[in-house]
């Protein structure tokens, strides 16, 4: 009986020590489940069958239990019973993922936005385009270089071409069609940096000016640039690891307010001198555009009336965090055709339809290559300056997201593609240089 009893104190031991080393990993397990079922349910108006099957069925997301309430727009996950997480939808914000012992404001004035144009044809409007013929294009080739992207092993959900500001190429998955809305992950930092740009462009703010930080003004940090931010060089501590808890998996998944988690960051590099890829960063800016207008409001307002619904992104929705502030790095939805627009707006120098937005000093200055980053990123902005992508021109720049999501700007080809999906692990360069190559 002694033994026994050792025996199961024993198990019971090795079973306590389990849950204690694994229950930080349940958290962002079941909070991201929590976030990703809420806005796919909510906000992207996908059911909950299809969210499991799709947006959180993978290893080990999908270890969590998913339910949803629609009287209360509220989505819980759980992690073996064990941790439960809760998010809820406002309209206007977007999913937002509640932290425990957090107050979330229901006061908050949502942000201002603009009606669509459905009178005007796409891309300056969202009428249905007119079909265009272009005698230089090979049609066979390019609909089955796109056709051969929507499989098991590329999980592409969406794919746009569009050329001369005509759509040429636009396929969905099953489940998907032109009015669904995708979450961009990381395409959301170049909507940042935009910002940015719109703000320069009207002569509110010099990117080169120190970062607005009382924080920082004692130590070395006083050195960080607003462009040494924008440009992931400032040499401030950062892990961008979502297989693990790190920093950006605390930020995203246990964090009220993502603008302050790198700004408490020691530098452990020199600005302009140490890139490295941080979705805190993005934040932090986030955190300097609020500082530029005097109310919550105005600043909740800008990111919508100087830049997503102006140039008829009315689809998109970035969502706060808990205290309001725009996730800046990581969470805009819109559709495939929205986010055509955004890389139109690019391509055509900051000039939408005759309205300058910015000008091409700032695209220019958005693709330069960061130093150390070996040509492969500008201002929140990819490039392919470094040859990532060996059969594509050099002077292509994208938006690129976790789990597969690009934009794709190619000056001389006149050519904006989008591609979204579920895995990285495509091989888009081969699709990049089919698409061209079916170009006579």
């Amino acid at each position: 009986m002694k033994i026994l009893k050792r025996s199961l104190l024993l198990l019971f031991t090795i079973l306590l020590l389990i849950v204690f080393y694994n229950y930080p990993k349940l958290n962002i397990i079941a909070g991201y489940s929590s976030k990703m079922t809420g806005s796919s349910v909510f906000l992207a108006k996908r059911d909950i069958a299809f969210t499991d099957s799709t947006d959180t069925n993978f290893s080990p997301i999908n270890l969590a239990e998913n339910k949803v309430d629609e009287n209360s727009k509220t989505a819980k996950s759980s992690a073996f019973g064990l941790l439960t997480r809760k998010s809820v939808y406002r309209e206007g914000f977007g999913n937002v993922l509640l932290v425990d012992g957090v107050e979330l404001d229901e006061n908050m004035p949502k942000p201002k936005r603009n009606s669509p144009n459905n009178l005007i044809e796409f891309p300056y409007g969202n009428a249905e385009p007119k079909d265009s013929v272009f005698s230089n294009i090979d049609y066979n080739r390019l609909n089955t270089t796109v056709t051969s992207m929507f499989n098991d092993v590329n999980k592409t959900r969406a794919i746009l071409v569009v050329y001369k500001d005509k759509i040429i190429a636009e396929k969905y998955d099953k489940g998907f069609d032109k009015n669904s809305m995708l979450l961009g992950w990381s395409m959301t930092k170049s909507i940042t940096s935009t910002l940015f740009g719109i703000l320069k462009c009207k002569g509110k703010l010099d990117v080169y000016d120190k970062a607005p930080f009382e924080e920082w003004k004692e130590d070395e940090r006083r050195n960080i640039s607003i462009h040494n931010l924008l440009q992931m060089n400032s040499g401030l501590q950062w892990d961008e690891d979502y297989n693990s808890i790190s920093d950006v998996t605390k930020m995203l998944f246990l964090t009220e307010d993502v603008t302050k988690i790198q700004i408490d960051k020691p530098l452990v590099g020199k600005p302009n001198e140490s890139w490295n890829y941080s979705s805190g960063t993005t934040n932090v800016l986030s955190g300097i555009l609020r500082k530029q207008f005097k109310t919550h409001k105005e600043y909740l307002d800008f990111w919508y009336t100087d830049l997503i619904d102006r140039i008829g992104m009315n689809s998109m929705v970035v969502e706060t965090d808990m205290s309001g502030n725009y996730v800046g790095s990581s969470y805009a939805w819109a559709t495939a055709r929205d986010w055509a627009k955004f890389g139109l707006l690019y391509l055509h120098n900051g000039n939408w339809n005759g309205d300058a937005l910015f000008d091409k000093d700032w695209v220019d200055y958005a693709t330069t290559p960061t130093p150390t980053s070996d040509g492969w990123y500008g201002a929140q902005i990819w490039l392919n300056t470094g040859n990532r992508y060996p059969d594509v021109p050099k002077n292509m720049y994208s938006f690129n997201g976790y789990q597969g999501q690009n934009v794709f700007i190619l000056p001389d080809q006149e050519l904006v593609i989008v591609r979204l999906g579920l895995t990285k692990n495509a091989d888009v360069n081969n699709f990049l240089s089919e698409v061209l190559n079916s170009f006579k």
